[in-house]
């Protein structure tokens, strides 16, 4: 919320004009109620995504994919909020979320993702992570997957996600599939 204060000193031209000439004291008044019905016309009731705590934010949604409850996952997400990993098609609306967290969270049922940074670039929320599993699900490899990855947002301003384009290399989570991930550091 912007806070204008306006102050009006002892010896300012408008009170001495004021003190000669009543119709000056009503112009001042009137200017400095029009200026401040000015800027709180312009002053938003949503709150500004600078009040949106994005460290807990990002630490609730790694949660709630570690979670096994895909539902869980898409409320973070505005109705129509759209999930793209890689560059593969968006999951668009909170069932199409959970559809696809689900996938993720049948596929490795023991899936752990864990913040491992947060941060802004370009005026958008990076949700920087590290997602741990074992590829357990039905027509699974058996094998352990370590992947760091990355979510890039853009956030109402309720601070739900309208857009999440994720990001991890491909080809290394295909190789972990296949021979497993390496042993961590």
């Amino acid at each position: 919320m912007t806070r204008v204060v306006v102050v009006i000193g002892a010896g300012s031209i408008g009170q001495a004009n004021a003190r000669r000439d009543p119709r000056a004291r009503v112009s001042a008044v009137a200017l400095v109620v029009g200026a401040l019905l000015t800027f709180s016309a312009c002053s938003s009731s949503v709150k500004p995504m600078e009040q949106v705590d994005l460290t807990d934010l990002g630490t609730r949604y790694a949660a709630a994919w570690s979670s096994q409850d895909p539902a869980l996952l898409a409320s973070f997400y505005a109705d129509n909020g759209a999930l793209r990993v890689n560059d593969g098609p968006p999951s668009v609306g909170r069932n199409a979320v959970t559809a696809t967290a689900r996938a993720y969270m049948t596929a490795f049922p023991d899936m752990v993702v864990k913040m491992t940074r947060m941060s802004q670039e370009e005026g958008h929320p990076v949700f920087q992570w590290l997602w741990t599993g074992t590829n357990t699900g039905p027509g699974g490899t058996g094998k352990s997957v370590r992947l760091a990855g990355y979510e890039v947002w853009t956030l109402d301003a309720r601070g739900r996600i309208v857009e999440s384009r994720g990001h991890y290399d491909e080809a290394e989570y295909q190789r972990q599939l296949k021979a497993g991930a390496a042993p961590s550091p």
